[in-house]
């Protein structure tokens, strides 16, 4: 290991290295112009099929699968890579230039929602689903809700940064990380144990929270991780996982916004129901 004495005072003199070298950066705001397109629907996402992204997308397919048109929704591809996030349409969107971001245009004035979490209890509250309304059924989905907002950093920027894309292997970095994504993960198991989802019998936004990235990683959809934390010792994580992965809602949700994987899988931009269709996809990813 080498040595490494911080300075006094840091200061950005060099690019961090890594996947994402290029899109991050010390300072906040807006590095261009460009405004934000606005579809047909009052409920306008912008985003892009990651895991805190598709949070977004499963609860609006959940909300409309459970009979709430008014949850119907435009969906506009966010390239992080290319840095849409500092157009100065999103960072009026979103401040803090992440993904996602949600506009409600639904009444006479338009609501900015950023930050997953805030989106997922928004639209909860907005369409009274996915989130109980009684005590204590209601103080544990937004426990394990506000679980994951804390946990999810050490397990995408801690564990996922340092196994997955930083450009030197640092064995600290990666053991401190994995020793964390494993408590996670055994935190769950032990809750999953005694209940069928996270706040009990119910499906809530706990559930859709948690699953993109825990649900993600016992699937082996994450980080390409699954062997190295020995997934398969979360028995009940992985039970869990496959039933909420069984949803429909779940499989469009996933698509949406997704650039990645086989493109049968990706669903660029969402308009309308109808842009499911096998032959949509087939036309957007080709000419993409």
């Amino acid at each position: 290991m080498t040595d490494y004495t911080p300075p006094a005072v840091w200061t950005w003199n060099k690019e961090s290295g890594g996947r994402f070298a290029a899109i991050n950066r010390p300072i906040a705001g807006a590095t261009h112009d460009k405004e934000l397109p606005v579809g047909k629907h009052p409920l306008q996402l912008y985003s892009l099929g990651t895991p805190n992204g598709i949070k977004v997308t499963v609860m609006l397919e959940e909300l409309l699968a459970a009979g709430h048109p008014e949850a119907e929704y435009d969906a506009w591809l966010i390239r992080i890579m290319d840095g849409d996030q500092f157009g100065s349409g999103f960072v009026a969107a979103n401040p803090n230039s992440k993904i996602p971001a949600l506009v409600d245009r639904s009444g006479p004035e338009p609501v900015r929602v950023f930050e997953s979490g805030a989106i997922l209890m928004y639209l909860a509250e907005k369409f009274g689903a996915f989130l109980p309304a009684e005590y204590p059924a209601r103080a544990e989905a937004l426990s394990w809700l506000f679980w994951q907002m804390g946990a999810a950093p050490v397990l995408g920027g801690g564990f996922g940064h340092f196994y997955a894309y930083a450009p030197v292997k640092i064995e600290y970095a990666i053991d401190r990380f994995a020793m964390e994504a494993k408590r996670q993960l055994d935190v769950l198991d032990r809750r999953l144990a005694d209940s069928r989802f996270l706040a009990g019998d119910e499906y809530t936004i706990a559930d859709i929270a948690v699953w993109p990235w825990y649900g993600g990683l016992a699937k082996g959809l994450l980080y390409d991780a699954g062997a190295f934390l020995s997934v398969t010792d979360y028995a009940n994580v992985i039970r869990w996982a496959d039933e909420i992965d069984a949803r429909p809602a779940v499989k469009r949700g996933r698509m949406v916004n997704r650039v990645m994987g086989d493109p049968a899988s990706q669903l660029h931009e969402r308009h309308d129901a109808s842009d499911f269709d096998l032959r949509t996809q087939d036309k957007l990813a080709a000419g993409d």
